[in-house]
């Protein structure tokens, strides 16, 4: 399994940015498998929470293994603490970063496929919510969307203050992220928008993935717009099960999100220092 770091300058940015790719062109056979047939790979792009960075999900999850049982290939950002969604006033288009310049630069850089139908998002909390908001404003780019503990944060923002403790819950946090909060309902930066802006164009949705713990602050927001992807009839499969707003809750839902992906169909494990000698 290779895991590789990449810099590069990124126009949507303008600076240069670090990813990490988890791409399973080295796997090593045991006698009598089969060989992976010659073509692109089903690419997963995958968002980390506040506080977090490119790093965050090999650090917290077992990715790296079930990517590699899946031949899936994984791409990992780096968004700050900035909800992958544009900031025209600091020239940092997080939401065009994460939707269109990253999936088109490592198309160049690894054998991925170009197709919608192999091109994924998924994400933790503020990775959730870009996850869902680009996965439905880039809807030709991405065929599945998935959003663990999603920070849906744009649900409540003009009844936010700055007597807050915690920076991320201020009024002046959120306008730091979204501009005017009086604009934000009726913009791209709030995913219920985007779903009745595709529901009237008669759009092709992403097909969508949720969950969330039963014991996390953001149930409700999630159980909420749950509901508003039900209404609209988009292909959605949603769960709860016990647990926080945690690693350990990530690392048990990402891998139900690799296995709800269309990947793996004739996939084999190969080996690994876990299973050398077997």
């Amino acid at each position: 399994m290779a895991l590789i770091q990449v810099n590069f300058i990124s126009q949507s940015l303008m600076r240069t940015v670090p990813i990490q790719v988890i791409l399973p062109v080295d796997k090593i056979l045991f006698p009598g498998m089969q060989k992976r047939e010659d073509k692109p790979f089903k690419t997963l792009y995958l968002l980390h929470g506040i506080f977090g960075n490119y790093t965050d999900w090999v650090c917290g999850t077992n990715i790296q293994k079930w990517a590699e049982e899946k031949d899936l290939a994984v791409v990992m950002p780096s968004g700050d603490n900035m909800f992958y969604v544009d900031q025209e006033a600091g020239h940092t288009y997080y939401g065009e970063f994460v939707g269109k310049e990253l999936v088109e630069i490592t198309r160049k850089m690894f054998p991925l496929s170009h197709k919608r139908e192999d091109t994924f998002i998924a994400g933790l909390s503020m990775g959730g919510y870009g996850a869902i908001r680009n996965g439905l404003k880039y809807h030709d780019t991405f065929g599945y969307v998935a959003g663990l503990s999603s920070a849906l944060i744009t649900c409540g923002l003009l009844e936010r203050t700055n007597d807050e403790p915690v920076f991320i819950n201020r009024r002046d946090f959120a306008e730091s992220i979204f501009g005017d909060l009086t604009l934000v309902k009726d913009s791209d930066k709030e995913p219920e928008w985007l779903v009745r802006k595709l529901r009237n164009e008669k759009a092709d949705f992403p097909k969508m993935y949720m969950a969330c713990g039963t014991e996390d602050s953001l149930l409700g927001v999630n159980r909420r717009f749950r509901d508003i992807l039900k209404e609209a009839q988009v292909d959605l499969t949603y769960e709860e099960a016990p647990g926080g707003h945690e690693w350990e809750f990530w690392n048990r839902y990402i891998k139900k999100v690799v296995d709800w992906l269309p990947v793996g169909e004739d996939a084999q494990a190969g080996i690994n220092s876990g299973n050398v000698g077997v």
